[in-house]
């Protein structure tokens, strides 16, 4: 379970799950080097059931390496990673390594159905990829269900070797992962859920690196704690891996810099409280105070909502104590930040039009200024039918929940989409005929329309390489309007606009910025409003794009781009590895 190479050990302060990878990583052989001058580095994920207490419950949860949350994958930008997984649980697994670029590497992205068929019980895959133009944060996850609830870890790519951060070196790096736990098996909550056509029942707390802190009954000891050196800076390397909730983060007395977001540099900004989506990840600078302030100070961490579904109403604390302190921390003042309110949506348009891509000669902002293809995409709920024959289901006027993108409700293949379209097998899995309109517009924020069911169906948009891409992604009003936090695999894009209300194709392009728009892998449709972003389709393969909140994305709320091959060799998908998942 190590790498083949040395990391500083700077990188990783000693916290619970990540210590071990720092001596791993210490005590690693000669490392291989790899074709772009990176190394080649090897881990091994076995997938296994773990009985885990949390809250007083204990649960048999999968795991990889029987660890929660999962082990980091530590690398620098031009690593290879070779990562072997094998399945020793009943269901089938697949991992997805959420926000590499995966350039002519589809095969090893991850979600089900998509790139590859699922790593079945008793099998192995080695998922095999270069780290191309990227440092920073990220993370990985399962994509298959809701495994991903406990199926994950962060990924933390440091710069090249001799490259420095655009910003002083730090003291320690810590990770901040954020997630959520269910008392009972979230399987069973989402196939109940779709069973009865209903909203799915709400997880039992928040976490920060699996452990829920001292504000939930029977969790006092399942606390995370930071120890800090007066003066010292900190990285806190953050990811919001919460399965349906986006979250404020805010420490008491200590203000933050945001120095990157989605392993992109930005624009440096002092904050006190950060908003982040699930799938988002985010790099802050802590600087600790000049001398001991002879206090702790909780850290918490607590939704942002704006639909109207139930939700997870708690907060998640841990706590920042500084060390070389006189007497027992137990007889210090323990401090609570103040988080935004619940539905706070002002801070959260305030602070991410703060976001602004570095955009220097070293770290550029490639902004498409040339648009070959514009698409509008209406983004909400919606229903289905009840398909239970003399009984009402749960939904909506006894229909079953739904999801769609141009009212499309994503309907997954039985086999991988990617492989079919590799293989010109396509017939019969997918269509390529994904509406890049609505096809009956309708005021989306207004009130919303009689009729709420949706179409269902397997649709791609399909695009030649190299194509330049405006997405409009425009919430609705259907079912209520609400943020949606959309993930595109395989890109970056720019967010080069957003707003409330309809988007209005006259005036609101004038205020785009293509300047230095910040760069992402997900972004967050405001709640009533929209977004446009814009990317470079340069990267051949089959591209999942959902929203990142998973109740959604069982729902229906995705569909997949198809990038076809450039012309040159080094613009085309890459064959099949040998042992590539069969369904």
């Amino acid at each position: 379970m190590g790498a083949t190479s040395f990391v500083p050990s700077h990188v990783l302060v000693g916290v619970g799950f990540v210590f071990p990878f720092m001596i791993a990583l210490c005590l690693s052989p000669r490392p291989a080097l790899a074709k772009d001058g990176g190394v080649t580095r090897h881990y091994t994920f076995d997938v296994k059931m773990k009985n885990v207490t949390r809250l007083c419950h204990t649960r048999s949860i999968v795991t990889v390496n029987g660890k929660y949350p999962g082990p980091p994958i530590v690398a620098r930008e031009g690593d290879r990673l070779l990562i072997k997984v094998t399945n020793h649980i009943p269901s089938n697994v697949s991992i997805h390594w959420h926000g590499i670029r995966q350039l002519r590497s589809g095969w090893a992205d991850g979600p089900a159905y998509i790139t590859q068929c699922p790593i079945q019980t008793g099998q192995s895959y080695l998922y095999n990829f270069t780290i191309t133009g990227q440092r920073g944060t990220l993370f990985w996850h399962a994509h298959i269900s809701w495994l991903r609830a406990t199926v994950y870890g962060p990924i933390i790519i440091l710069p090249m070797k001799n490259a420095s951060y655009p910003f002083a070196r730090p003291h320690k790096e810590v990770p901040i992962v954020f997630g959520e736990w269910f008392n009972s098996d979230p399987e069973m909550i989402i196939s109940q859920a779709l069973q009865t056509g209903g909203g799915p029942n709400v997880s039992d707390a928040y976490t920060i690196n699996g452990l829920p802190g001292p504000l939930y009954n029977c969790s006092a000891n399942d606390t995370f704690k930071l120890k800090v050196k007066p003066g010292k800076t900190y990285l806190l390397r953050l990811v919001n891996a919460a399965l349906n909730d986006e979250l404020f983060f805010s420490i008491a007395n200590h203000t933050m810099m945001v120095v990157d977001v989605d392993a992109v540099y930005v624009k440096p900004f002092d904050t006190d409280t950060l908003v982040l989506a699930p799938g988002q990840t985010s790099n802050v600078l802590l600087k600790a105070k000049p001398r001991n302030p002879r206090a702790t100070f909780f850290m918490m961490a607590r939704p942002y909502v704006t639909g109207q579904g139930t939700f997870d109403n708690s907060t998640v604390a841990g706590i920042l104590e500084y060390a070389a302190g006189l007497g027992s921390i137990k007889q210090l003042p323990l401090l609570k930040p103040t988080l935004p309110a619940l539905n706070d949506t002002s801070f959260v348009t305030s602070f991410t039009r703060k976001l602004r891509s570095l955009a220097s000669n070293q770290f550029p902002a490639n902004v498409p200024t040339n648009v070959d293809r514009q698409f509008f995409f209406a983004i909400g709920l919606g229903t289905n039918p009840c398909d239970k024959k003399n009984q009402t289901c749960q939904g909506p006027n006894g229909t079953m929940f739904a999801a769609s993108i141009n009212n499309v409700s994503f309907s997954m293949p039985t086999t991988a989409l990617l492989q079919a379209h590799f293989t010109g097998q396509s017939n019969g899995v997918y269509n390529p005929n994904f509406p890049i309109i609505p096809l009956t517009p309708f005021n989306y924020t207004g009130n919303p329309p009689n009729n709420t069911m949706v179409s269902n169906g397997t649709k791609l948009v399909v695009l030649p390489f190299n194509t330049s891409v405006e997405l409009i992604m425009q919430d609705t009003s259907i079912l209520g309007a609400e943020s949606h936090p959309l993930h595109l695999h395989g890109f970056n894009f720019f967010i080069v606009g957003q707003g409330f209300g309809n988007f209005d194709p006259s005036n609101d392009p004038k205020n785009f910025n293509l300047v230095d728009p910040v760069e992402r892998n997900s972004v967050s449709v405001p709640s009533g409003g929209w977004v446009a972003i814009r990317f470079l389709a340069d990267n051949p393969g089959v591209w999942f794009m959902h929203c990142h909140l998973e109740v959604h994305t069982s729902w229906g709320l995705k569909m997949a781009w198809l990038v076809l091959d450039g012309k040159l060799p080094n613009q085309k998908l890459l064959p099949p590895p040998a042992d590539l998942p069969k369904c």
